[in-house]
């Protein structure tokens, strides 16, 4: 049974169990354990309890006057010891860390962010790290790279395109989805989910081309028989919706873009979307980060994962 603990070791065992194991064998039993760790003693047993339920062997021999460890609990101890160590190491070591750390990360981010609260994840950020500065640009996608290319900025937070070059490594985080966009009043409202043929006769708002999302919407329009008559390129997102609000015509935009804080517009779902790409980091090969821009990318990264979980 004994060789088997560490297969059978379940990530439901908290290290709070193991804590409480350690302290009753340190204090010799149950009522000294709860006295130094300042918690009731039923918690302490309950927690026990538990630990040998999901490891499937007894840990410790109880008598009215004290308690022993059995063979099992030895080997248990011993790892929970050693597991324990570690984490002290890491977050003396991740204090230290936060103490020295010093510079500012200079971050680009489009306006498509999909579901990832950027502006929450910088703030966790920077309480986590307060010698590290923060700076953020705006813009395109391709702006952005450019920016990235000349070292501008440490890295950027964007849709992730298929043709991005090699020269880049990129990290997806969370999904987008494009849905088409009209004028408050548009025939179309009501309608649970249209195709994008059914505007092909109407004037469309997009980017300019070579952008990301001009390339979406003539691919998408090829694909029901048409080609869409782009009658206004905007300089961004935020001025689609400007146009489109306006009666100037229809366009598709990533789902966070049109549901974000702006001009008032009609959202559709589309029967067929054209996917778009994955939002997430992307940064140069090489050199490698610095320090400061690892760590956010680090945190960047384990902030979206953390929503995804919600």
């Amino acid at each position: 049974m004994e060789h088997g603990l560490i297969a059978d070791y379940d990530e439901s065992m908290d290290l709070r169990k193991l804590r409480y194991f350690d302290a009753v064998v340190r204090q010799g039993g149950f009522t000294r354990a709860a006295e130094h760790l300042h918690v009731a003693q039923p918690a302490i047993s309950a927690q026990i309890r538990q630990l040998e339920a999901e490891l499937g062997v007894q840990l410790l021999q109880r008598t009215t006057r004290r308690v022993e460890l059995t063979h099992a609990g030895e080997l248990v101890l011993a790892h929970a010891r050693s597991i324990l160590g570690q984490v002290g190491e890491l977050r003396d070591s991740l204090a230290g860390l936060a103490s020295v750390l010093r510079g500012t990360v200079r971050i680009g981010a489009t306006e498509v962010l999909g579901t990832l609260d950027l502006p929450a994840a910088m703030a966790a950020f920077h309480a986590r790290w307060p010698g590290v500065g923060l700076s953020l640009r705006s813009g395109l996608v391709t702006t952005l790279l450019a920016q990235l290319r000349d070292r501008e900025l440490d890295f950027v937070v964007a849709p992730i395109h298929g043709d991005l070059p090699r020269r880049y490594v990129a990290l997806p985080l969370v999904e987008e989805r494009i849905v088409l966009i009209a004028r408050i009043g548009h025939p179309l409202e009501g309608a649970r989910k249209v195709t994008l043929a059914a505007v092909r006769n109407e004037a469309f708002v997009c980017l300019p081309q070579g952008s990301g999302l001009r390339a979406i919407l003539s691919a998408a329009a090829a694909r029901e028989g048409f080609r869409p008559a782009v009658e206004f390129e905007a300089p961004s997102p935020a001025r689609i919706r400007d146009f489109v609000a306006a009666g100037l015509g229809v366009g598709l935009l990533a789902r966070s873009a049109a549901l974000a804080p702006g001009a008032p517009v009609g959202v559709h779902e589309l029967k067929h979307p054209p996917p778009h790409p994955p939002i997430g980091l992307v940064a140069p090969r090489k050199p490698a980060l610095a320090a400061p821009a690892q760590v956010c990318w680090d945190h960047l990264s384990g902030f979206a994962a953390g929503m995804s979980k919600r």
